[in-house]
């Protein structure tokens, strides 16, 4: 891919999948166009070499070790989701020191949060039972947008209670989803999908748009942020909150953090064990609004 061709697909996941405000965006594009600028290349063929020459650039003209850091962050990331798109084998940033800023955690729905966005979503509308449904599975089953979009009608398991979803890196998992995804997904699929011609190419494909080729990630999230704004809720989410949301709430009530890897479809426990510290701090929340110690007055 040409470098404006692979920065565009990275801000569109950013954007669309991890739900990442406009201005975030913009300093997300202008930091990798930086990098891009010093070594001159595509940065899916620039390395630990070129990196270390940006360094030294930024270094040289003055700039702090906090933008260092910062533009050391989003390189990370960016090589992190190339590598996981199998762009490039190895991850060049994991040669260089970390920024000290502390991690920042997810947004995160409250269960009754999630409940009054799923409750919200209109039911008389041309394609209401398909938006259901598709809300109802990225909550249920904890799945990527790209993955519900690119859902298989042949690797759906309903009458055994799991789906087979196909993740990064063209890998597959089992995922169990409960009684009340299964009852939507099943009306869609009886009474709504089967009103749309899908293309010949998405004949498999579980949940189509109304041109009968995949839903967009995009007009999932447009999709999400309308139900959330329906419901009053006012954070700023993306159908990656529905995903840290699952993998949270299953912690909260529990679940071994092995399970919420699989589930999640993380090759390395420790991108799962952010949920513990969201969990943690959700913990910490509760006990300083309820522990009666912390209501008494000097």
């Amino acid at each position: 891919m040409k470098t404006k061709e692979i920065i565009n697909s990275y801000l569109e996941y950013l954007q669309f999948e991890r739900g990442l405000s406009g201005n975030t965006l913009v300093a997300y594009e202008r930091d990798l166009q930086k990098f891009v600028d010093v070594s001159g290349r595509n940065p899916i063929k620039s390395g630990a070499e070129e990196i270390s020459e940006l360094l030294r650039h930024m270094h040289n003209s003055g700039q702090s070790a906090k933008s260092q850091s910062r533009i050391l962050s989003a390189l990370r990331g960016f090589y992190n989701w190339a590598q996981e798109e199998k762009f490039v084998d190895t991850n060049p940033t994991a040669l260089f020191e970390n920024p000290r800023d502390a991690r920042s955690l997810p947004v995160v729905l409250s269960e009754s949060e999630v409940q009054q966005i799923l409750d919200i979503i209109p039911m008389d509308g041309q394609f209401s039972t398909r938006d259901k449904a598709m809300i109802e599975l990225l909550y249920a089953c904890g799945l990527r947008v790209s993955e519900a979009c690119g859902l298989k009608l042949s690797l759906l398991r309903l009458d055994e209670g799991y789906i087979i979803v196909t993740g990064k890196g063209n890998k597959q998992r089992l995922v169990p989803i409960h009684a009340e995804a299964i009852k939507y997904l099943e009306l869609y699929l009886e009474h709504e999908r089967p009103m749309t011609a899908p293309t010949p190419s998405h004949s498999d494909t579980v949940f189509l748009s109304n041109r009968g080729a995949s839903l967009t990630r995009q007009s999932v999230f447009m999709k999400l942020k309308r139900f959330a704004a329906l419901a009053g809720i006012r954070k700023n989410i993306s159908p990656h909150t529905m995903r840290h949301s699952f993998a949270t709430h299953l912690i909260e009530r529990g679940a071994d953090l092995r399970i919420v890897q699989q589930l999640l479809g993380h090759e390395s426990i420790t991108t799962t064990e952010i949920y513990t510290h969201v969990s943690a701090k959700h913990l910490g929340e509760k006990i300083a609004a309820y522990h009666p110690l912390n209501k008494l007055t000097p």
